[in-house]
């Protein structure tokens, strides 16, 4: 089969078209013909060599995927040859076909198109497991979430107002906050001018945000903990701008902060399996009524890859960028 391989590790030219041996498909798995595969910041990693994928996984860039199943494991249940499904992928989404565990595979909705339904599976269970399950969110608190028009920024806002709570955003331009004012956050805050800690206390009465979803790293640290209620929740996902920060432990102590550091792509295929069944249990009714649906902000040809790269590389978009395999 085609896909997309990265011979040596570097910048956008090391992605190429290349033939590979097909995938096969486990008792426990699907294989599933891709339509579409999306882009996430992850890819970007592995391609520069800084993100191998777990053991035993592809290494195909690509976590998430949509097409059609053209074979079942035998221990698989639920599923049948030529069902439409979305799937949460350790690897090896940017290839014709792909092997998904079964629990990690959703069906896709009928509202969905082949590329808003690649684009939601890792940013949606993403959001969903920090902000619900870890965080556990509840009606009406404030949630500051960093990236508010990245894909995970764009899930988070839509899983946020299903729930009934306020979602602050910081985004990097004017613009940027304006599209994730129209996408349902009550206040968006543009970074690039100036602290966030104090706008976000400015519109909370100075009391804070109750919860803290970050991609950024070492350098929000700090003023994420500034940032925070008494008692507030600050959910590390991503380090893009450092690994390490200096703290006083006290303001943790005296505050009684909460912090959790989470990744989605490590854990287990039956801990995925239980946040897909959470997800649906909480969200299958607004999936299935296309209530959730990520912005595809562009889908390119595969063969336009290294364009796509290029184009999350500078965050220039706003929502999901995908690739069309078929």
């Amino acid at each position: 089969m085609k896909a997309v391989v990265v011979e040596k590790p570097g910048d956008e030219s090391v992605l190429k078209i290349g033939d590979v041996p097909d995938p096969v498909c486990g008792d426990e798995d699907l294989l599933i013909r891709v339509k579409c595969a999306a882009l996430n910041r992850a890819d970007l990693m592995q391609r520069q060599g800084f993100y191998p994928p777990p053991p035993g996984a592809s290494e195909i860039l690509g976590l998430e995927c949509a097409g059609e199943v053209i074979e079942l494991g035998k221990r698989v249940s639920g599923w049948r040859v030529g069902d439409r499904a979305m799937a949460l992928l350790p690897g090896g989404g940017y290839a014709e076909k792909a092997v998904a565990h079964y629990g990690s595979a959703m069906k896709v909705p009928h509202a969905l198109s082949d590329e808003e339904a690649a684009a939601l599976p890792e940013v949606f269970l993403t959001a969903f497991l920090n902000l619900f399950s870890l965080a556990q969110v509840q009606r009406e608190e404030n949630v500051l979430v960093h990236g508010g028009g990245s894909g995970v920024g764009t899930a988070s806002l839509q899983l946020l107002r299903e729930a009934g709570a306020r979602a602050i955003v910081t985004a990097g331009s004017d613009e940027k906050c304006q599209q994730c004012l129209k996408f349902g956050a009550a206040v968006a805050i543009n970074y690039r001018k100036g602290p966030f800690a104090p706008q976000v206390k400015a519109v909370t009465d100075d009391r804070g945000a109750d919860i803290i979803l970050d991609s950024i790293g070492g350098a929000y640290f700090a003023e994420n903990l500034d940032a925070l209620a008494h008692g507030g929740r600050l959910v590390l996902i991503g380090l893009m701008k450092g690994a390490t920060a200096e703290i006083n432990l006290a303001t943790v102590l005296r505050r009684h902060l909460k912090i959790f550091g989470s990744t989605l792509r490590s854990r287990s295929v039956a801990e995925k399996a239980k946040i897909v069944r959470d997800f649906l249990g909480r969200f299958g009714t607004a999936l299935e009524a296309g209530k959730l649906r990520p912005p595809v902000y562009k889908a390119f040809s595969v063969s336009q890859v290294r364009d796509a790269h290029r184009m999350m590389q500078a965050s220039e978009h706003f929502g999901k960028i995908v690739l069309r395999l078929a």
